[in-house]
C-alpha cells in the first residue's frame, strides 16, 4: 500500500534507529478478510561489513524494548499505570524486519545471513527474535520471483524459504 523512507525512531540519549523504509502492506484479497502488515526494510548493498550489518538487529532489539523516561518524572512504581515501549505509539505490533541483500554473490549473501543469525542468537533480549520475524533475501531473487514469493530466509533458520508475510514464527 505504501512505504515511508527513513523514519526516525528514537532510542534515547540522542541515538535512533532509522530504517531505509517502513513498508505498509495489505495482506489478503477480500475486503472483509485482510490485515495490515508492516515491515522495517534495510537495504544492504555490501557497503558495510557483515558485522556492522548484523549490529542493526541489536539496534532494532533496543527499539523493541525502549521505554522513554520523561525528565523530572519518577519511574512508575507498582501502583501506577505501566509505561509502554515507544514504538507502540506508531504500530499495533512491532514491524517485521526485512534485509534486502545486494552487491555480492551467493557466498557473500550466505556470509551476511550467517552474521545476521549470529547477532540474533547473541541478543541480550531473546524475546525479540521470538516475537519479530527477521528475514533476509537477495535482491536478485526478489527481482526474479517477486517480493511476496518464498525467497525470504528467516535468520534463525536460513535453510528455510518463506514469504515475508508468513506467520510470526518460522
Amino acid at each position: 500500500m505504501d512505504w515511508i523512507p527513513e523514519v526516525y525512531h528514537p532510542l534515547g540519549g540522542g541515538e535512533a534507529v532509522i530504517p531505509d523504509a517502513v513498508l505498509f502492506y495489505r495482506s489478503g484479497h477480500k475486503d472483509d478478510d485482510w490485515s495490515m502488515l508492516r515491515a522495517f526494510v534495510e537495504v544492504d548493498r555490501a557497503t558495510m561489513g557483515p558485522e556492522r550489518l548484523a549490529a542493526k538487529i541489536t539496534a532494532y532489539a533496543r527499539l523493541y524494548a525502549y521505554v522513554p523516561v520523561t525528565v523530572g518524572r519518577p519511574r512508575p512504581d507498582f501502583n501506577q499505570e505501566p509505561t509502554w515501549e515507544d514504538w507502540r505509539r506508531r504500530y499495533p505490533i512491532f514491524p517485521r524486519l526485512l534485509f534486502v541483500l545486494d552487491g555480492t554473490g551467493p557466498a557473500g549473501v550466505d556470509n551476511r545471513i550467517r552474521a545476521l543469525r549470529a547477532a540474533a542468537r547473541d541478543l541480550a533480549q531473546p524475546g525479540f527474535v521470538h516475537q519479530v520475524p527477521i528475514l533476509a533475501a537477495p535482491l536478485t531473487d526478489l527481482l526474479h520471483n517477486g517480493p511476496s514469493a518464498p525467497v525470504w530466509r528467516p535468520v534463525q533458520d536460513p535453510d528455510q524459504r518463506v514469504s515475508w508475510t508468513h506467520s510470526r514464527h518460522p
